[in-house]
């Protein structure tokens, strides 16, 4: 499925994407830990629908977004999964 560069992100999203732009280099947050910052507590599955919208994978780090229990979840940048596993690996070396 092609992401719609063109579509007007939702005020939801936004909360999200500018959320992302606050973790640092080499940590990682939870699904739910986003949505408990943004004020949604119970929107875990939306943060990751958001994180997927996002048009600008590196520049918004959705890859430092992962799953509660410890595992990647999903990632919609070039190279899907196998790239993010790549780019938490290479932060985490730094």
């Amino acid at each position: 499925m092609k992401r719609n560069h063109k579509k007007k992100p939702t005020t939801f999203q936004v909360k999200v994407w500018d959320e992302l732009k606050k973790i640092p280099f080499g940590q990682t947050r939870s699904y739910k830990d986003i949505a408990i910052l943004i004020g949604s507590p119970n929107s875990s599955r939306a943060v990751a629908n958001a994180c997927a919208s996002n048009p600008f994978p590196i520049e918004v780090p959705c890859h430092r977004v992962i799953r509660s229990d410890g595992a990647l979840g999903g990632y919609s940048g070039g190279g899907g999964i196998i790239m993010k596993k790549k780019l938490l690996d290479n932060e985490r070396s730094k």
